[in-house]
Protein backbone atom coordinates (compact mmCIF):
# COMPACT_ATOMS: atom_id res chain seq x y z
CA UNK A 1 0.00 0.00 0.00
CA UNK A 2 1.29 3.61 -0.66
CA UNK A 3 1.09 6.83 1.58
CA UNK A 4 -0.04 8.86 -1.63
CA UNK A 5 -3.05 10.37 -0.70
CA UNK A 6 -5.22 8.70 2.04
CA UNK A 7 -8.03 10.78 4.33
CA UNK A 8 -7.21 11.62 7.93
CA UNK A 9 -10.86 11.01 9.44
CA UNK A 10 -9.70 12.63 13.09
CA UNK A 11 -8.29 15.93 11.48
CA UNK A 12 -10.59 15.32 8.34
CA UNK A 13 -8.49 16.25 5.47
CA UNK A 14 -6.25 14.73 2.88
CA UNK A 15 -2.61 12.95 3.65
CA UNK A 16 -0.04 11.56 1.80
CA UNK A 17 3.16 12.43 0.10
CA UNK A 18 1.42 13.12 -2.78
CA UNK A 19 -0.92 16.14 -0.98
CA UNK A 20 1.05 19.59 -0.71
CA UNK A 21 0.54 21.91 1.99
CA UNK A 22 2.19 23.98 4.24
CA UNK A 23 3.58 23.55 7.71
CA UNK A 24 0.90 23.01 10.71
CA UNK A 25 3.33 25.47 13.33
CA UNK A 26 1.75 28.91 14.03
CA UNK A 27 3.47 31.42 11.56
CA UNK A 28 5.24 28.96 9.58
CA UNK A 29 4.92 28.61 5.86
CA UNK A 30 7.27 26.23 4.59
CA UNK A 31 5.47 24.33 2.02
CA UNK A 32 5.51 20.75 2.78
CA UNK A 33 3.84 17.55 2.01
CA UNK A 34 1.18 15.70 4.41
CA UNK A 35 3.59 12.56 3.70
CA UNK A 36 4.90 10.27 6.60
CA UNK A 37 8.35 11.91 6.96
CA UNK A 38 6.45 15.04 8.28
CA UNK A 39 3.63 13.72 10.68
CA UNK A 40 4.38 14.35 14.35
CA UNK A 41 4.53 10.86 15.52
CA UNK A 42 6.53 9.71 12.34
CA UNK A 43 3.31 6.92 11.68
CA UNK A 44 0.31 7.23 9.70
CA UNK A 45 -2.03 9.89 11.54
CA UNK A 46 0.93 10.34 14.06
CA UNK A 47 0.48 6.82 15.94
CA UNK A 48 0.81 6.66 19.75
CA UNK A 49 3.67 9.34 20.11
CA UNK A 50 2.11 12.11 17.92
CA UNK A 51 -0.45 14.45 17.06
CA UNK A 52 -1.00 13.53 13.61
CA UNK A 53 -0.03 17.10 12.31
CA UNK A 54 2.64 18.07 9.67
CA UNK A 55 5.89 19.94 9.76
CA UNK A 56 8.72 21.02 8.48
CA UNK A 57 12.18 19.94 9.07
CA UNK A 58 12.46 22.71 11.60
CA UNK A 59 9.52 21.78 13.63
CA UNK A 60 9.92 18.55 14.12
CA UNK A 61 12.15 16.73 16.97
CA UNK A 62 13.06 13.25 18.15
CA UNK A 63 11.81 12.10 21.21
CA UNK A 64 13.19 9.00 22.73
CA UNK A 65 10.42 7.80 25.33
CA UNK A 66 12.01 5.50 28.69
CA UNK A 67 12.30 2.09 27.62
CA UNK A 68 11.50 2.44 24.15
CA UNK A 69 14.68 1.35 21.87
CA UNK A 70 13.39 3.60 19.27
CA UNK A 71 12.68 7.26 18.85
CA UNK A 72 9.57 9.75 17.61
CA UNK A 73 9.40 12.84 15.34
CA UNK A 74 7.20 15.30 17.59
CA UNK A 75 6.37 18.64 16.94
CA UNK A 76 6.90 21.20 19.98
CA UNK A 77 3.96 20.74 21.15
CA UNK A 78 3.91 16.96 21.45
CA UNK A 79 7.38 16.86 22.76
CA UNK A 80 6.12 18.93 25.95
CA UNK A 81 2.45 17.26 26.08
CA UNK A 82 0.31 20.05 25.40
CA UNK A 83 -2.81 19.98 22.99
CA UNK A 84 -2.04 20.14 19.09
CA UNK A 85 -1.89 22.88 17.42
CA UNK A 86 -4.62 24.10 15.11
CA UNK A 87 -4.40 22.09 11.87
CA UNK A 88 -3.76 24.51 8.45
CA UNK A 89 -6.19 24.60 5.64
CA UNK A 90 -5.63 22.50 2.07
CA UNK A 91 -3.47 24.51 -0.06
CA UNK A 92 -5.02 26.60 -3.08
CA UNK A 93 -2.84 24.23 -5.08
CA UNK A 94 -4.46 20.73 -3.47
CA UNK A 95 -8.30 22.25 -3.28
CA UNK A 96 -7.84 23.43 -7.47
CA UNK A 97 -6.30 19.92 -8.31
CA UNK A 98 -9.29 17.64 -6.20
CA UNK A 99 -11.94 20.57 -8.26
CA UNK A 100 -10.39 20.22 -11.50
CA UNK A 101 -8.33 16.95 -11.90
CA UNK A 102 -10.31 13.67 -13.94
CA UNK A 103 -9.46 11.17 -11.87
CA UNK A 104 -11.27 13.17 -8.61
CA UNK A 105 -15.16 13.13 -10.81
CA UNK A 106 -16.18 10.69 -8.72
CA UNK A 107 -15.39 12.23 -5.80
CA UNK A 108 -16.84 15.38 -6.74
CA UNK A 109 -20.10 13.90 -7.88
CA UNK A 110 -19.89 12.04 -4.20
CA UNK A 111 -19.40 15.07 -2.10
CA UNK A 112 -21.13 17.86 -3.56
CA UNK A 113 -21.74 20.10 -0.27
CA UNK A 114 -17.69 19.96 -0.41
CA UNK A 115 -16.75 20.88 -3.72
CA UNK A 116 -19.23 23.77 -2.84
CA UNK A 117 -17.40 24.23 0.10
CA UNK A 118 -14.20 24.57 -1.32
CA UNK A 119 -15.23 26.43 -4.12
CA UNK A 120 -16.02 29.05 -1.29
CA UNK A 121 -12.40 28.80 -0.14
CA UNK A 122 -10.78 29.23 -3.04
CA UNK A 123 -13.27 32.36 -4.18
CA UNK A 124 -12.29 34.15 -0.42
CA UNK A 125 -8.72 33.35 -0.95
Amino acid sequence: MGWAIGYDEKWQRDVGYGVPAICDHPGCNEPIDRGLAHVCGGEPYGGEHGCGLYFCGKHLQYRYPRGEARGYQNCPRCMTYKPPYKPKADTAAWVDWKLTEPSWQQWRDENPEKVVEMQGALTNA
